[in-house]
């Protein structure tokens, strides 16, 4: 039977021998690992690169706001429909606070393409309502 010894008291020059790899251990070759290395920094430098890592970093803090600011991580409903409304009214909570913490714009927003409804109305000479709230009232 063999021992292994796992100090660094052998003498100078000699090494101490290593156990067989097992199932719990790895072991990797370090000149491949390092090329690797060397192959994914130079892909890094391409804007091919940098376009989908900006994508990807802007989502991960969203992602991180989602779960450290607003306490994702714990679910406060059991069932998948139930969490998915706690999802969604989270989600919208952010968008409010996000929302709230822009500077007020002075211009107006650009108005929005109109609706096949509101193209059909149009074609028939039909005038439009000054606000398409009033119609039900």
């Amino acid at each position: 039977m063999r021992t292994f010894s796992t100090s660094s008291t052998a003498p100078a020059g000699e090494t101490t021998p290593r156990p067989p790899p097992s199932a719990r251990t790895r072991e990797y070759d370090s000149i491949r690992l390092r090329d690797l290395q060397l192959r994914v920094r130079a892909y890094q430098q391409t804007p091919d690169w940098k376009t989908h890592y900006a994508v990807h970093s802007g989502v991960e803090g969203t992602v991180n706001e989602f779960a450290h600011g607003h306490g994702m991580r714990r679910c406060r409903y059991r069932g998948q429909g139930k969490a998915h409304v706690q999802h969604v009214l989270a989600t919208i909570a952010i968008n409010i606070e996000r929302l709230s913490s822009l500077p007020p714009t002075e211009e107006a927003p650009p108005p929005c393409r109109p609706t096949a409804f509101q193209n059909s109305l149009d074609q028939r000479e039909i005038p439009r309502p000054k606000s398409w709230r009033t119609l039900g009232t």
